[in-house]
């Protein structure tokens, strides 16, 4: 029989934790047909705000919202101020990782990370090696996924150091509780998230090259409509106050980057860019790219303009370089680290792999590339055709998997259905890494498992969000 999840309104007992009592008091309070009234009211809201998500390859992607579920998720001060320390220390370990990766090698001759696995990896690039990173921050905007088994534990699932995603629908579920529920809000003195476009712009204002003026020109670049996460790439432009460009709306001259605009050419010093690696410039990259700018990697070398996140931040994201954080945050800060790893199974070692194989059915199986909740396996709601399946790709190629224990990830109370009924969560704080400092609201985005049982939370898969409370003193 499974161990039971932890519940976080009521631990593994039917006693209310103290950061929920003032929530279930409430809950207690009010019937479930208000409840409804306010999700259907919810829901108009969002197509109002033109909220959507597109899933690549479904002619309706446009259409879908991503559900929003009602009841959100508390947490007290102590709680966050663990997730705070911890991600903290661990964005600055992946910003050393990184900056040491494309400079002096050191974790390599040390012999913490093997080498191939580094210059094997489809995610390092070369060109980045001795390029000068303005400000010495790679990751400025960094989205950590964070799970929970215990009052206690709190465990990175994975890290998110290229373009991470979700920020808009944080911001958007706090603006629906506001107009749906203040008093609550109120009542439960929930910290504030609505600084956090007034952080970003500090963070990337502050990472503008030396070159640029004391008032620096910044830009989102998107690769247009029709990428599944555009509504975010124009909801932050408009929030920052800065232009939302496509890469035809910019040119590079003498090594400068300048946009177009109707009273001519302006120079673009900061540009947060939306636009993966091997898109971003022709030139430098995928030749065949319609979504990135001729020359803007040799701008960035010669330091005229800054790129955030960095180019080559991918290597962070790889879920075999994850397995070895423990050791990587100890390298670098010389500290033993404050969150906790998942056990993982390195595929591309034999012993791992003969393991995991023979043990399909009650893992979680990752392509080390993989994301969106694509390209796994969730052994123990997996058919055995499905763990046949993944089976051979174990056995044809198993230095692209890693494995992982099946966790029982907390539930937080959602209403769904009519009613009130525990469902599996996760949490993405976004840690925001500035020339002088590190800030992270307070709270994140809570993506929910919406079908019973379900340990997926991905948008792309069907799962939902909810807003996440941070208790004041």
């Amino acid at each position: 029989m499974s161990k039971p999840a932890f519940d976080e309104m009521n631990g593994f007992g039917d006693e209310v934790r103290p950061a929920y009592r003032a929530l279930k008091a409430w809950l207690d309070e009010t019937p479930p047909e208000l409840l409804e009234q306010r999700r259907l009211e919810a829901e108009a809201l969002f197509r109002r705000f033109g909220i959507t998500f597109a899933v690549y390859g479904e002619k309706d992607a446009e259409e879908r919202l991503i559900p929003f579920d009602l009841i959100p998720r508390v947490l007290s001060t102590p709680e966050w101020k663990i997730l705070e320390d911890g991600l903290t220390q661990r964005v600055q370990a992946i910003n050393a990782l990184i900056t040491d990766l494309y400079g002096k090698r050191d974790i390599l001759k040390a012999g913490i990370i093997p080498e191939e696995l580094i210059f094997a990896n489809d995610a390092y690039r070369p060109e980045m090696i001795g390029v000068e990173i303005p400000g010495g921050v790679p990751v400025c905007i960094a989205g950590i996924d964070i799970v929970r088994v215990d009052a206690e534990k709190f465990y990175v699932l994975e890290d998110n150091a290229r373009t991470p995603s979700g920020v808009s629908y944080m911001l958007d579920n706090r603006e629906a509780m506001h107009l749906l529920f203040p008093e609550i809000i109120a009542e439960n003195r929930v910290r504030p998230v609505e600084r956090y476009p007034d952080e970003l712009l500090a963070v990337l204002k502050s990472l503008a090259p030396p070159k640029a003026s004391s008032d620096p020109t910044i830009a989102v670049l998107t690769p247009g409509p029709f990428n599944s996460a555009f509504y975010e790439h124009s909801f932050l432009a408009d929030k920052l106050g800065v232009d939302l460009v496509e890469g035809r709306d910019l040119f590079v001259q003498d090594d400068v980057l300048f946009m177009r605009t109707t009273q001519g050419p302006q120079r673009v010093d900061v540009v947060y860019r939306r636009v993966d690696d091997d898109f971003l410039d022709p030139l430098a990259f995928r030749p065949d790219s319609m979504l990135g700018v001729p020359g803007l990697f040799s701008s960035y070398r010669a330091g005229n303009v800054t790129l955030a996140n960095a180019v080559g931040t991918g290597i962070a994201d790889d879920k075999a370089i994850y397995s070895y954080m423990p050791e990587i945050v100890k390298f670098y800060t010389g500290e033993e680290p404050k969150l906790h790893n998942v056990p993982t199974w390195r595929c591309r070692e034999a012993d791992s792999a003969k393991y995991v194989r023979d043990n399909l059915a009650d893992l979680v199986v990752k392509e080390v590339h993989g994301s969106g909740g694509y390209g796994m396996l969730v052994g123990p709601a997996a058919t055995k055709e499905e763990i046949d399946a993944f089976d051979r790709k174990l056995r044809d190629d198993p230095d692209n998997f890693i494995a992982q224990p099946t966790l029982a990830l907390s539930t937080c109370p959602a209403f769904v259905e009519q009613e009130i009924a525990p469902r599996h969560v996760d949490l993405r704080p976004f840690v925001l890494t500035g020339k002088d400092r590190t800030h992270i609201v307070p709270g994140g985005l809570t993506r929910v498992a919406m079908r019973a049982g379900s340990l997926v939370v991905n948008s792309s898969q069907g799962g939902g969000t909810k807003d996440t409370w941070v208790l004041g003193d």
